[in-house]
């Protein structure tokens, strides 16, 4: 007698039946397990995109989306058209790239730092104490910022000086980046010292009996492990270049700073919120999103270019 192969197996479907034929044979199961995530799909995720077309309307809450008179591309012209435009667009994508360029390497080097500590006691007491500003809160950790940083905090003792860093544009910037490496940088590690544990451990030991020093061993054992993941996250962070929650920026905002932390979430917010003007808040959130499906695609298709063509 024929075995089922281990797919099969695994599947429950019989011999010499295709998956397609089971599932036509069992449909009442996949239909009962697969219709409450499908429904749950459609209700939170398909049905309020129905929203967007507040954008090219001039919203009436009374009259609703489909009663509410069409203006076409109106608030677009508006916000794009308006004095501070390049001001709230420039902040973003300072905040963003720069926080790419500085907070994307950060849990890299420290995955590769830990992975060098030979006593796995001591390497997972530093993972723990890493992991741990992960779970504070955002306003929470904005807080504790405010306090470091206040005139009278322990940032100014230390120095000797009086000086107020949450009212100089300058220094809003690298507050807000460095708190957030602080913040994010040891949780974002975990993948890739989980990639570092799969490395070959006999090749890193020929390459240390040839002489290698650290950085071949990294070139040479430790980065092929976690390259493709390196990209994929590399991807998926470039694409959310504008996609900054006003969370962090609006609790780290003053009215001394605006000019370097007004972006474009927070004016989302303020115009949307606090002023009510829900068409053209929408229409701002719009044109961000649009940015961001550009930026995806073609930091996708550049990757795809460096890696000889190879998709991931």
């Amino acid at each position: 007698m024929k075995k089922p192969s281990a797919a099969a197996a695994k599947t429950g479907v019989k011999s010499g039946e295709s998956f397609l034929s089971y599932v036509i044979k069992h449909w009442q199961l996949y239909v009962f397990f697969m219709l409450p995530a499908f429904l749950l799909t459609i209700i939170f995720k398909y049905i309020p995109m129905g929203g967007v077309l507040i954008a090219f309307e001039r919203y009436n809450p009374i009259r609703g989306i489909f009663g509410s008179p069409w203006v076409g591309f109106r608030h677009f012209s508006r916000f794009i058209t308006s004095p501070d435009f390049l001001q709230y667009l420039g902040n973003t994508l300072k905040l963003s790239v720069y926080g790419l360029l500085w907070g994307f390497p950060m849990p890299i080097i420290l995955a590769f730092l830990l992975n060098r500590i030979q006593r796995k006691k001591v390497q997972k007491n530093l993972q723990l104490i890493l992991y741990l500003p992960n779970f504070v809160s955002v306003i929470v950790l904005c807080g504790i910022v405010r306090i470091l940083l206040s005139v009278t905090g322990p940032i100014n003792l230390l120095l000797g000086t009086q000086i107020n860093f949450m009212t100089m544009p300058e220094a809003w910037r690298t507050i807000y980046i460095v708190s957030g490496i602080w913040q994010g940088a040891g949780w974002a590690s975990i993948m890739y010292t989980a990639a570092l544990s799969n490395a070959s451990q006999e090749l890193r030991e020929a390459a240390i009996m040839d002489g290698a020093n650290i950085w071949q061993q990294i070139k040479v054992v430790e980065w092929p492990a976690i390259k493709n993941m390196v990209i994929i996250q590399f991807i998926l962070q470039a694409g959310n270049i504008m996609s900054i929650g006003f969370e962090k920026a609006f609790a780290l905002q003053t009215d001394m700073n605006l000019s370097a932390s007004e972006i474009i979430a927070t004016y989302v917010y303020k115009k949307g919120l606090l002023d009510g003007d829900y068409s053209f808040s929408t229409a701002v959130g719009l044109f961000n999103a649009v940015i961001n499906v550009v930026l995806l695609i073609a930091v996708n298709f550049i990757v795809k270019k460096m890696n000889e063509g190879k998709g991931l």
